[in-house]
C-alpha cells in the first residue's frame, strides 16, 4: 500500500497547472483500505489549506476536529454504508487548525452496471454572505452543480472497471484526475456561458484550444511541437463533454507513444464544421506510427474503451489513418448531436 501511494502521489500531480475549478471536489476510493481521497482540486487545497500530496491517500475525517458533530458524521457514514447522497452542514478544520462551516453532499458514483465505483463529494464553505440565501437556494445550487459532475463522471467511469489491487491502480487514478479535471475546464466554459445567457451551449473553440494547450504544456517536451486550428462553433454540452473527452484520450496517447526514440515531432489538432451540419475533429502526428497490423482503439485498454464509448454516444464515426510518418485519427459527429436546444 505505502509504495502505490507513493506512486499514485508522484503521478497524480501532473495536471495541476491547469486545475483552476472554482467547485471544490473529492474523490474517495471505497475499495481502498479506510475509503481514501483519490483526487482533490485546487479549490479543495485553497479551502482547507491542505496540500494535495497531505490529502490523498487519507480518509476524509482528517478535516475533522472537536467541534465536529458526531451525529453529522454518523449520517455521513451511514450514506456511505447505504451508497445514498447525503448533504449535511458540518463543522471542518483548516490545516492552521481554523473551523468553518462546510456544507457537504456526498454521492456514490455507479458505473453502467450500476456498481458503486468511486464515491464524490462536492463542499461550499457557508460564510455569512451566503446567509441571506435560503436554505433551498443553497441546496439547490450545490445539487445542481453534484449533478452536472456526476452525469459528466459517469460517462467515464461507466466504461472503467476499477480493479483494485493490480500494478496497474495508479496509473488509472492519473488518469481519472486527468479526466475529471478535462471536464473542469469544460465547467468553466460553462460559467461563461452562463454571464453570456447561452446556458444550453459551450463555444467548442475556446474549449478544445484550452483544452490541447493544457495537455501539450503538460505532456509535452523539448522538441515536440503542436498546432491547433479550431473553428468557432457552439454545441449542446452534452456533446461538449464527449468531444472534449475524446481529444484528452487522443492528445494523450499521441503525446505518450507517437514520438517514442525521436526527439521531434509534430502533433495536429484541427476541428471544422461539417457541410452538411455537425463536427470533424482531427487529431494528427508525424512521428513513429500506429503499426498497420494493430487495431485501434484498443478495447483492452481503459483508453480504448472510452473511445469506444464516447464515440458511440455521439452516434459518430472514427477513421485511423496511417500517412508517410504517423498517424491521423479523424471523428466525425453528425449534425444532430451538435443541435443546440433553445
Amino acid at each position: 500500500m505505502p509504495d502505490m501511494l507513493e506512486q499514485l502521489l508522484g503521478q497524480d500531480m501532473i495536471f495541476d497547472g491547469f486545475n483552476r475549478a472554482q467547485i471544490a471536489i473529492v474523490v474517495t476510493n471505497p475499495y481502498l483500505e479506510d475509503n481514501p481521497v483519490v483526487y482533490v482540486n485546487e479549490a479543495f487545497t485553497r479551502s482547507t489549506g491542505y496540500a494535495r500530496t497531505a490529502s490523498i491517500g487519507r480518509n476524509c475525517r482528517f478535516l475533522q476536529g472537536p467541534e465536529t458533530s458526531k451525529v453529522h458524521v454518523d449520517k455521513l457514514r451511514r450514506g456511505i454504508e447505504n451508497e445514498e447522497t447525503t448533504t449535511v452542514d458540518i463543522i471542518n478544520y483548516r490545516a492552521n487548525g481554523e473551523k468553518y462551516l462546510n456544507r457537504l453532499v456526498v454521492s456514490p458514483l455507479c458505473d453502467d452496471t450500476g456498481k458503486l465505483q468511486y464515491f464524490i463529494g462536492i463542499q461550499k464553505e457557508l460564510r455569512e454572505s451566503d446567509m441571506d440565501a435560503s436554505t433551498e437556494e443553497i441546496n439547490a445550487a450545490l445539487m445542481e452543480i453534484q449533478n452536472r459532475v456526476a452525469t459528466d463522471l459517469s460517462i467515464v467511469i461507466g466504461m472503467i472497471r476499477q480493479q483494485s489491487g493490480s500494478t496497474s491502480v495508479p496509473e488509472d487514478f492519473m488518469a481519472l484526475s486527468r479526466r475529471i479535471e478535462t471536464l473542469q475546464l469544460l465547467y468553466e466554459e460553462m460559467k461563461l456561458s452562463d454571464r453570456q445567457s447561452n446556458r444550453n451551449r459551450v463555444e467548442m473553440g475556446s474549449y478544445l484550444s484550452r483544452l490541447s494547450a493544457a495537455i501539450a504544456h503538460m505532456m509535452g517536451r523539448s522538441g515536440i511541437r503542436m498546432t491547433i486550428q479550431i473553428e468557432p462553433l457552439e454545441v449542446p454540452i452534452e456533446t461538449a463533454t464527449r468531444v472534449g473527452l475524446v481529444l484528452s484520450e487522443l492528445l494523450t496517447n499521441a503525446f505518450q507513444h507517437a514520438f517514442d526514440r525521436l526527439d521531434n515531432g509534430l502533433v495536429e489538432v484541427r476541428m471544422s464544421r461539417l457541410s452538411a451540419g455537425g463536427l470533424r475533429l482531427i487529431v494528427s502526428d508525424d512521428g513513429v506510427g500506429i503499426p498497420s497490423g494493430m487495431a485501434w482503439p484498443d478495447t483492452s485498454t481503459i483508453g480504448g474503451r472510452i473511445v469506444g464509448g464516447l464515440i458511440e454516444g455521439l452516434e459518430g464515426t472514427l477513421h485511423l489513418g496511417r500517412g508517410a510518418a504517423g498517424s491521423f485519427v479523424t471523428i466525425d459527429v453528425p449534425a444532430g448531436a451538435t443541435l443546440v436546444d433553445e
